[in-house]
């Protein structure tokens, strides 16, 4: 059964038409997920507090509802490594359009991943798995499944990628925990099922994949919108 707050969360993003990366992180934490430890800051001091509580070095990300694409407005900055950081993105992140706070968030490392999940008319839940980061238009390296999977169809998406070798561990590198991709991408096959009614989409970019863990960094989920009745 869908949580509550998962709900809420989707019902109040109906009017920008998809999740504040925040409320996203929320949703797949509920889910069972992992993410970075994060906070949604409304003023600067929030995200002192956090930044001297955590840690450098960290990652900031503008919080928009008119920001879906926040890396194209340089709504994100990777590697802030000082309160003195921490004050000049907050405040020049304030002056963007739609502000309504900065995602600040541990930086982790590892494999990039793609996983993403969208709303096919005819088939139902589709998930796809793949070679992630920003150049994961240039790789085009995926594969897809029919929802809901089971862990055999987590062995059979991994060996169907080009670049499966990276995963397992490739020239003295090191693999990833394929057990525990496989444990993300159970859970993310079961709220994709619980939300097939809600979303149109969900892109999880880059996924972060060590060979301790497996951790979402970035999040997008398009809400579905209601289709308009049609007088004859």
């Amino acid at each position: 059964m869908l949580k509550k707050e998962i709900k809420d969360i989707l019902l109040s993003s109906k009017e920008a038409g998809w999740v504040l990366e925040p409320e996203a992180k929320r949703i797949l934490f509920l889910s069972g997920i992992d993410i970075p430890r994060f906070t949604w800051a409304t003023n600067l001091e929030e995200a002192l507090q956090f930044a001297r509580s955590t840690g450098y070095p960290l990652v900031a990300k503008v919080v928009s509802p008119k920001a879906l694409h926040k890396s194209d407005i340089g709504g994100v900055v990777v590697g802030i490594g000082s309160d003195d950081q921490i004050k000049k993105t907050f405040h020049r992140f304030s002056k963007l359009e739609g502000f309504v706070g900065m995602l600040i968030e541990q930086m982790v490392s590892g494999l990039e991943l793609i996983v993403g999940a969208k709303m096919d008319y005819q088939f139902g839940p589709v998930i796809l798995l793949g070679i992630g980061g920003t150049a994961v238009e240039i790789y085009k390296d995926s594969s897809l499944r029919m929802a809901p999977l089971k862990e055999r169809d987590v062995e059979s998406m991994v060996k169907a990628l080009k670049a499966h070798q990276l995963l397992e561990g490739f020239r003295g590198s090191a693999p990833i925990n394929l057990r525990e991709l496989t444990r993300m991408l159970m859970a993310f096959s079961r709220l994709i099922m619980q939300l097939e009614d809600m979303i149109e989409s969900i892109d999880l970019n880059p996924v972060l994949c060590s060979p301790e863990k497996c951790i979402v960094a970035d999040a997008r989920i398009i809400i579905k919108m209601e289709e308009e009745s049609v007088t004859p």
